[in-house]
């Protein structure tokens, strides 16, 4: 019996003696059948959405990063500032605290001079100082964010310029407290929340907690 096989096509034949009589044939054809070619299309399928949806994710996730670290920036500048302020005597010790309302750059009562409440992130006004009630006269009003452009470097006409409508931020200064009860006059907490929006569309907020002293 002799055999020979090509690709997917196989011929089977045999002969008696040496009279080359021809006794039978048979070819079997094999192939993808149609319900193959289905499910592999289905599981190739599955396998490219779940793959954007990773690429998605990844795209969110830098996002999120970049806004976390914004709101980071946000909030220790308005805290820097007001440790410079304090430690070059720009302002007194009782101008440290929030103002009750801003009808002018100091509050009569308290005389404190930063804005109650949560804000745009508005430029520091005239006393130099984030979050004051003096920012709402800065020009420009609101803040923004400058990236260097195409040549890598700062304040040129290819400057990226990112906007900070998204955040607010809110400086809150409240008195401490001893063992006590008692008031310390010294020291102070400082609270400085940065709010904004994720691009999946929920708050995020960013918190900074600290002190400051009457004394350097």
């Amino acid at each position: 019996m002799a055999s020979s096989i090509i690709g997917k096509s196989r011929m089977v034949w045999s002969t008696t003696g040496g009279s080359g009589n021809f006794r039978s044939r048979k070819q079997a054809e094999e192939g993808f059948s149609l319900i193959e070619v289905l499910i592999s299309m289905v599981i190739l399928t599955v396998g490219m959405v779940s793959l954007l949806g990773v690429f998605g994710l990844a795209m969110s996730t830098t996002q999120a990063s970049q806004q976390n670290m914004i709101a980071k920036q946000l909030a220790n500048e308005a805290y820097e500032s007001i440790i410079t302020a304090r430690n070059t005597s720009q302002i007194s010790w009782d101008e440290i605290q929030n103002a009750s309302a801003c009808s002018g750059n100091t509050d009569p009562g308290t005389g404190g001079i930063f804005m109650p409440g949560q804000t745009q992130i508005y430029n520091s006004g005239a006393d130099g100082i984030y979050g004051t009630c003096d920012d709402t006269g800065s020009t420009p009003l609101l803040e923004v964010l400058a990236d260097p452009g195409p040549d890598g470097i700062y304040n040129t006409t290819d400057d990226t310029i990112v906007p900070l409508t998204n955040y607010q931020r809110t400086i809150s200064i409240y008195a401490l407290y001893d063992a006590n009860h008692n008031q310390i006059s010294s020291l102070r907490g400082v609270t400085i929340t940065i709010s904004y929006s994720t691009p999946q569309n929920s708050q995020a907020t960013y918190v900074l907690n600290s002190y400051i002293s009457q004394y350097q």
